[in-house]
């Protein structure tokens, strides 16, 4: 026989599910069950089903009974789970971390923070006195240096399963079609997630490898998080993963990069210049004759066919000097 749980522990539940259902769709007590496992909460579903029929009794909850598994979700004008103690500032912090932060974060972790969002959204919307902060939205923004690009299409249930074996150290059963096409069905070890413009890149290891490769999202037919988990390889950084250029298509390469550019297609290097080490010499016609030393990658070459006419003299020289 189960033991009943105690009204401490019915609270917590009540307050853990209260924040992660959801208002534009509906949950059902299944998925709720698999999202308190991840954060360690363990408990029957058959329990969990109890307290959302409880909740939906009591609060603004709306049960769609049509079919099973039910499905759960706050009514269009409910409030949802207040929380006093979210302020004006914390509320401004929170709406530019979702903003700015919801590819980077855990699906789990996102899920749990659903609630404060919403919290956020709502301390901030015209209904409420936070003028000066509610307008702070509109005056900051952070802008594409490339030409702005339309974020590719996921398959459904990717990132939630990718983020979440990242987070738990977990094996990924991945089904993955390459840039070729080339179709793979494998083991894969996730190490690292990045954002590079519009794109997100998992970073790890195929099984029996112990070199790393990325993997784009978008190129996933499916992800399963395995209940496996694995050491994380004490060797691997992603700081340095990017340092060496492998998301520039590099392999690491240091290089002396050696060129010279028109002064106007060259002054932003004067201001944001290529590396702590970069000399700039201004030639008899008014060239810059830049040296610095980079990682060579394919990205540098894009970088560099770009200015087109504008660019000559490049020379690639290799090099055992670190780039600062």
């Amino acid at each position: 026989m189960s033991r009943r749980p105690g009204n401490l522990e019915t609270l917590l539940l009540s307050i853990e599910l209260l924040k992660r259902i959801p208002r534009q769709r509906q949950v059902t007590a299944v998925e709720l069950h698999r999202q308190l496992a991840d954060i360690g909460m363990q408990r029957e579903l058959r329990t969990i089903q109890r307290q959302l029929d409880q909740l939906s009794q009591h609060f603004e909850i709306e049960r769609d009974e049509r079919s099973k598994p039910y499905g759960y979700r706050w009514k269009a004008l409910a409030q949802g789970l207040s929380l006093p103690l979210l302020g004006e500032h914390e509320s401004l912090l929170l709406a530019l971390a979702e903003q700015h932060l919801r590819n980077l974060l855990p699906a789990s972790l996102l899920s749990s923070m659903e609630g404060f969002f919403t919290q956020a959204r709502v301390n901030l919307g015209p209904a409420a006195g936070a003028r000066r902060e509610r307008d702070w939205l509109s005056k900051v923004r952070v802008v594409s240096s490339s030409q702005p690009l339309l974020a590719p299409r996921l398959q459904p249930g990717v990132f939630e399963q990718v983020s979440n074996a990242l987070y738990g150290n977990r094996w990924l059963q991945l089904d993955y079609v390459n840039a070729a096409g080339t179709r793979r069905q494998a083991d894969f070890m996730p190490l690292g997630l990045a954002q590079q413009g519009p794109c997100l890149y998992l970073v790890g290891r195929f099984r029996g490898f112990d070199n790393e490769r990325s993997l784009a999202l978008h190129r996933i037919r499916s992800a399963t998080a395995s209940t496996l988990t694995f050491e994380r390889p004490a060797d691997f950084e992603l700081q340095r993963y990017d340092s060496d250029g492998r998301f520039g298509f590099g392999e690491g390469r240091r290089i002396t990069l050696s060129f010279e550019i028109s002064r106007p297609a060259g002054q932003h290097l004067l201001e944001t210049p290529l590396s702590t080490d970069q000399q700039v010499e201004v030639l008899p016609d008014g060239h810059l004759h830049l040296v610095a030393t980079v990682i060579d990658t394919e990205r540098l070459t894009w970088w560099l066919r770009g200015f087109g006419d504008e660019v000559r003299q490049i020379v690639r020289t290799p090099c055992e000097t670190p780039v600062p």
